[in-house]
């Protein structure tokens, strides 16, 4: 009863079963043995269906990607256009052909049963191969079509994407290896639990890269367009991409500098965004004055740097009230020391001040500050402390450089000098 059973089992009609054994049957007539006859059937049939399955997506292929065209080339928005760049069209053409592929397969392979089960356990990875293909094509869209977003310009999306696909390829590595197997998908990841201590290790700069890509994204430390100085790795330019294992510098001499993600929150870098997006550049430098080029103002003096429209209405302003008090109180000037009186570092001080805050390339609603910092063996510094509107690189070291020219060369007209190291040639007689 039971081989009766198994019989009409094998023997139960399949579509195209009156067609399959066409060229068997014509073979058969011709002389040839029944074994061989049945081989060539096979193979027959498999050239038939190739050639059919290629046509098929040829022509599916093409009318697919000819209708996104169309409509990408009417539709305002760009994400079709996008569509189209990254082949999703293409390799969604491919799954009739395929379904095509797996429903006549067992019967062309019905007589022989073990190039059957090879040739549909082959098909399904292949099929579980182009889901990952329609998959990742579409994820490299909606990266390509984010990128074009004013609001998500900066994000690392190649992290979010790249992440996405290593989950995609693990489970489509895991589910091939389950069919190819015949192992039930859950006993096989119940296997591959024992294996985990191996897969981390294997994939730990993977896992690491992970981690950090979120942290880094979370806590918003590096945007793509961010210029960064990272002393380690030689870095200092702007961000071009940021994926899930590395970070992609432009420095400003062209040359590109790789730098870990994890790197990131396990060393030091500077991100000079806080400067690029606020109202100016800073400016913080310093000339040394000669100490002993510093004295007290005499009236000659005052009277020549009063000249000095910048400084005319507070020289006069200030010595008339030094001249109130020290009559008030009586003071001696048959010496300068005696009393109040002005020097012509101060005076100098008080120019500088006047000239930076009038300067057209400085921001007047930052801090401007002229200071003097602690006397050394280098001399006094009298530091400029402001802010350039203008940000751009270049830019910004001109207004620097032609603020300092413009001072250097005034030092003179207050009888100061610069503090230089002495410069001595030993001569060998």
């Amino acid at each position: 009863m039971q081989e009766i059973v198994q019989n009409e089992v094998v023997d139960k009609a399949l579509p195209g079963d009156s067609y399959r054994h066409l060229i068997y049957e014509y073979l058969t007539k011709l002389g040839v043995s029944e074994n061989t006859a049945e081989y060539l059937n096979m193979l027959g049939l498999l050239f038939i269906l190739i050639i059919v399955v290629f046509i098929i997506d040829f022509v599916i292929r093409k009318i697919l990607v000819k209708t996104f065209y169309k409509f990408a080339s009417i539709s305002k928005t760009n994400f079709d256009d996008l569509l189209v760049d990254n082949k999703v069209p293409r390799n969604i053409a491919h799954i009739i052909p395929l379904l095509i592929a797996m429903e006549f397969t067992p019967i062309i392979f019905r007589d022989f049963l073990n190039f059957d089960g090879v040739i549909e356990k082959g098909l399904q990875v292949f099929a579980i191969i182009l889901t990952l293909w329609i998959v990742r094509s579409f994820l490299n869209t909606l990266k390509d079509y984010f990128k074009t977003l004013p609001r998500l310009k900066d994000k690392p999306i190649d992290s979010y994407i790249q992440v996405f696909m290593i989950f995609a390829w693990v489970a489509g590595f895991m589910s091939a290896i389950a069919i190819i197997t015949d192992t039930p998908f859950i006993k096989f990841l119940t296997a591959l639990g024992a294996a985990s201590a191996v897969i981390i290790l294997i994939f730990k700069d993977t896992i690491l890269g992970f981690v950090a890509s979120i942290q880094v994204s979370i806590n918003d430390m590096v945007r793509i367009g961010d210029w960064i100085t990272f002393e380690k790795y030689g870095a200092d330019g702007d961000v071009i991409e940021i994926n899930l294992a590395t970070v992609k510098v432009q420095n400003f001499d062209k040359t590109i500098t790789t730098i870990p993600t994890y790197a990131l929150i396990s060393d030091s870098f500077k991100n000079w965004r806080g400067m690029m997006s606020s109202g100016g550049r800073r400016i913080k430098r310093s000339i040394s004055i000669k100490m002993d080029s510093v004295h007290y103002l005499t009236k000659e003096q005052l009277n020549a740097l009063s000249g000095i429209q910048l400084i005319s209405t507070y020289l006069e302003q200030r010595q008339a009230d030094i001249n109130n008090f020290n009559n008030t109180h009586n003071i001696d000037k048959t010496k300068l020391l005696n009393g109040r009186n002005l020097t012509n570092l101060g005076v100098f001080r008080k120019y500088v001040q006047t000239y930076v805050e009038k300067h057209s390339a400085i921001n007047k609603d930052m801090t401007i500050m002229v200071r003097q910092l602690a006397p050394s063996a280098q001399g006094i510094p009298i530091e400029i402390y402001a802010f350039s509107s203008d940000k751009r690189w270049a830019n910004y070291e001109y207004i620097m450089a032609d603020i300092f020219d413009h001072l250097i060369a005034a030092l003179p007209y207050f009888d100061l000098e610069v503090f230089e190291y002495p410069s001595t040639i030993k001569l060998n007689s």
